[in-house]
């Protein structure tokens, strides 16, 4: 394993961090003051133009669809070589839009890529990769424990009476990220064609356009408070919504098969922004710890502050070596054989981001849990990635069944 920096890797990583230190770090109080305009104006899930105008210069720039290796749609980057891209975008939680590198819709690109038609690519991919449009991803569902797929009830029954060839869509789906933006244009939908069939067997996944009659977004839910205007996580109802049968992705029954090609990738880019994200919250830390004092000396003279800075460290580059592991696998021998190491990321980085926050915001005293700095909106968004893309406890499940069957007794 060599995990030193690629000669390309260097200058787009020097590239992509004199674009944040030009363009996005400065933007950061605008970005605020707009959506608090726009909430006041009572358009808060209107697209933000901070973020529209930054996004041509970054096209320009050259930094544009970077996390997709295939050359002919991306950069045609490695997962190692895209790994510290990732984690610059990470420290503003809000730039990977700027570079059209931002969940859900690198995931959903992914699969059209690999899984779409020519006419889906055409209809839905290219405006994604110019940055026109948005998407969304419809998989958990608010009546089951959605951890476990099979779980999934929402329906996709054919009909080809009167000579139709369609999809028939019913259920509920929530946390579908995405939904509430007015560019959102397609969602990707996860639902039970065959119940009968073998339990990984029953589900699909089908295209299902926003503006599909039936379709009904429900509401937007909080995560501590703060809803991601203007992306949003939603709770979407699906009745008796018809799309053609052409609309579905790779064939009836091939849904986890789909998601587990969707994931592995979207699991990684999760951790390798929430890894710079830690680093600008143990910036911040730092920062405060030099320049406050308490009982007559600098906050970063208290031994308990020290033992907090290192011990952040450590564990940041601990996590930013399994994820760079990680990539080299997934690179060199494909996204099953990485499958230890991916859930071993996504167990690892969320937690490691949490932490540390929660030390920047000890030392930031009151003010780290206030609007005035960002370390409270960081917290939210990395104690939700626990959750995203499989829960905490599914990892480790996975990652011990793996363990013990190297330790299992020989069969037959």
């Amino acid at each position: 394993m060599d995990f030193s920096f690629s000669p390309r890797t260097q200058e787009l990583r020097q590239r992509v961090s004199d674009f944040m230190d030009e363009h996005v770090f400065p933007a950061e109080a605008r970005y605020w003051q707009e959506l608090e305009a726009n909430t006041s104006a009572g358009r808060r899930w209107t697209p933000l133009s901070v973020i529209e105008e930054l996004k041509p210069k970054a096209r320009q720039a050259g930094l544009w669809n970077l996390f997709l290796p295939e050359s002919e749609y991306g950069a045609g980057l490695t997962n190692q070589e895209y790994a510290p891209l990732a984690e610059l975008m990470g420290r503003v939680l809000w730039s990977s839009e700027v570079f059209n590198c931002s969940a859900p819709d690198t995931g959903n690109m992914e699969v059209l890529v690999r899984y779409g038609s020519p006419e889906h690519r055409k209809r839905w991919l290219e405006p994604l990769l110019a940055g026109e449009i948005r998407s969304a991803f419809a998989m958990t569902e608010p009546a089951v424990a959605s951890s476990d797929a099979t779980n999934i009830e929402s329906r996709i029954e054919r009909d080809s009476s009167g000579g139709r060839d369609e999809f028939v869509i019913n259920g509920r789906k929530w946390w579908t990220s995405g939904a509430g933006d007015p560019r959102c244009k397609i969602l990707i939908f996860m639902g039970k064609t065959d119940p009968a069939a073998p339990r990984h067997s029953q589900q699909s996944m089908i295209l299902v356009p926003m503006d599909t009659p039936g379709v009904k977004v429900l509401r937007a839910l909080p995560v501590f408070g703060y809803d991601d205007a203007p992306h949003g996580h939603m709770e979407v109802e699906f009745t008796d919504v018809r799309v053609p049968a052409s609309h579905i992705l790779l064939g009836e029954g091939r849904g986890f098969e789909i998601a587990q090609g969707r994931l592995g990738p979207g699991r990684i880019h999760h951790c390798m922004r929430l890894i710079g994200l830690a680093e600008r919250s143990l910036e911040l830390m730092c920062r405060r710890a030099v320049s406050r004092v308490a009982f007559g000396k600098a906050v970063a003279q208290q031994t308990v502050t020290q033992e907090r800075i290192a011990e952040a460290r450590c564990l940041i580059e601990q996590a930013r070596l399994l994820t760079l592991k990680a990539a080299w696998m997934m690179d060199v021998a494909g996204n099953k054989a990485a499958k230890a190491e991916i859930a071993m990321i996504k167990v690892v980085a969320p937690n490691m981001a949490c932490k540390v926050i929660d030390w920047a915001m000890q030392v930031h005293g009151g003010a780290g849990v206030s609007a005035d700095f960002p370390l409270a909106y960081y917290y939210a968004q990395a104690r939700t990635l626990r959750f995203a893309d499989g829960p905490d406890e599914v990892h480790r499940n996975a990652i011990a069944k793996i363990e013990l069957g190297r330790h299992a007794p020989a069969r037959g």
